[in-house]
């Protein structure tokens, strides 16, 4: 057996060293922990809209590899809906789903993002006077000003709401002064304005409302979600088109300090899926609506009306008053009236100008025509 040669064990020292230094450079990978945040909707866990809450956390949770959780709750699994955006910018929630609407008690001017006829913009339209016409730094410079400690996205483009749901049709203005109504946001001092006695109650008490008498009738969203919270079950006369909430969105609150210790690559997955989710929404609340819609008539005997114009011209003028004189009483209110109304002009010309007439085409393939 030979004995190693002196050049041998140099050799196999520098090997030795060679690995050594190779093994020092490669970078260590970390294991990614992930971090969990609890989410509250402010809808019941049967609605629709909490299907929605989940769907946009689902895409989070999806696109994050493991590295962010949104854990969704319905509304009161920790506190009352109207109580979300205190509890979100407190941090005893991380996050939540709802609408702007609902904050209406804080400022005024928030209302502006759901209420009303939007200077006849559509949903997606006012998102896109928030994302790209001044909304969101508004938005946002409402809840600095509040100093609520939160981080606000909205997304998903609402369809028209119905005026609401009545013990039986409503024909004329007069019709309405006096019913005990349920709406949310400006719409209650909108409807106020016209005779109506308001109840802003939260969806899920708003059936058992007009059951017990409480309410004389009321309004809440869509088909979808009308239906499951059981409208068809205590009345069976919807009024469809209205102004009070034609343009309505969704919002996405985190807790600002939360999101703030994200990575930027999680707030990049977070901001995509507020882009992925709005589309998705729209695209599944007209297949889900739809049916909804049609089972209502054929299985649950509901008959729906179109809203009179005389009362759609009514809610325009009512608006106009309010607001006016919301917009001498608080300047966030104008400010945010201002900039709404200069996007709508232009960009709602466009769209007015372009759009073709869909509903003739419609009626050319489905309309029953007369023999």
């Amino acid at each position: 057996m030979s004995k190693p040669t002196q050049t041998t064990g140099r050799r196999n020292l520098l090997k030795g060293a060679a690995v050594a230094a190779g093994a020092m450079s490669v970078p260590m990978i970390s294991v990614a922990q992930t971090t969990t945040l609890r989410f509250q909707s402010t809808w019941p866990a049967k609605d629709i809209f909490h299907e929605f809450a989940q769907d946009y956390a689902k895409k989070i949770n999806d696109m994050a590899g493991g590295r962010l959780k949104i854990e969704g709750l319905p509304a009161g699994a920790v506190v009352p809906a109207f109580q979300l955006l205190d509890a979100v910018a407190k941090g005893t929630l991380d996050g939540g789903h709802g609408v702007v609407a609902y904050w209406y008690g804080k400022n005024q001017a928030v209302a502006l993002w759901g209420s009303g006829p939007a200077f006849g913009m559509d949903a997606n339209m006012v998102l896109a006077w928030h994302n790209y016409g001044g909304g969101k730094e508004l938005l946002d410079e409402i809840y600095k000003s509040l100093n609520l400690d939160v981080v606000s996205k909205l997304y998903g483009p609402m369809p028209t709401q119905p005026l609401g749901w009545f013990k039986k049709p409503v024909a004329r203005v007069e019709d309405l002064k006096g019913l005990k109504f349920r709406t949310v946001g400006l719409a209650v001092d909108v409807f106020t304005e016209m005779g109506v006695a308001v109840n802003p109650l939260p969806g899920g008490e708003i059936v058992p409302a007009l059951d017990r008498g409480l309410l004389d009738a009321a309004e809440f969203n869509n088909a979808s979600s009308d239906r499951v919270l059981g409208f068809p079950d205590v009345a069976k006369n919807c009024m469809l088109h209205s102004f009070h909430q034609s343009s309505e969105q969704f919002e996405v609150l985190f807790n600002k300090s939360k999101y703030d210790a994200l990575s930027s690559e999680l707030k990049a997955v977070i901001d995509y899926a507020v882009q992925a989710a709005s589309a998705d929404m729209s695209w599944k609340a007209a297949d889900r609506y739809a049916k909804d819609y049609a089972e209502m008539q054929s299985k649950q005997g509901v008959k729906f009306y179109k809203t009179p114009d005389a009362i759609l011209r009514a809610q325009l003028a009512a608006w106009d008053k309010v607001t006016a004189k919301k917009a001498e009483e608080n300047a966030m209110f104008k400010k945010v009236m201002d900039s709404m109304r200069t996007f709508a002009q232009r960009s709602g010309r466009w769209k007015n100008d372009t759009d073709v007439d869909f509903k003739m085409a419609w009626n050319h393939y489905f309309a029953q025509r007369k023999s």
